[in-house]
């Protein structure tokens, strides 16, 4: 996957989890928290989204780097640049 496809993943992941959020003015590198109105049920919930559609394991020591959108795709891209967009 590309940088933006994992970006367009994780803006799924996002419409899934606070469904009612205008994400068209997300600012990559501005943190989440301060854009959305994300708890930590819902951080939890992209985590294991990640999980559930790409088997990917995060490490509980590293959910820092998914603070925002660019610290995200950073942090996934060498994990995800191999696999196919679904």
């Amino acid at each position: 996957m590309t940088n933006a496809e994992i970006r367009d993943e994780i803006l799924d992941i996002l419409s899934d989890i606070a469904p009612d959020e205008d994400l068209s003015g997300l600012v990559d590198e501005k943190p989440f928290r301060e854009q959305l109105e994300l708890d930590s049920m819902d951080f939890l919930d992209i985590v294991m989204e990640l999980r559930k559609r790409h088997r990917i394991q995060i490490p509980e020591g590293d959910y820092t780097h998914l603070a925002s959108m660019a610290s995200t795709v950073a942090y996934l891209e060498p994990t995800m640049k191999d696999m196919v967009k679904k």
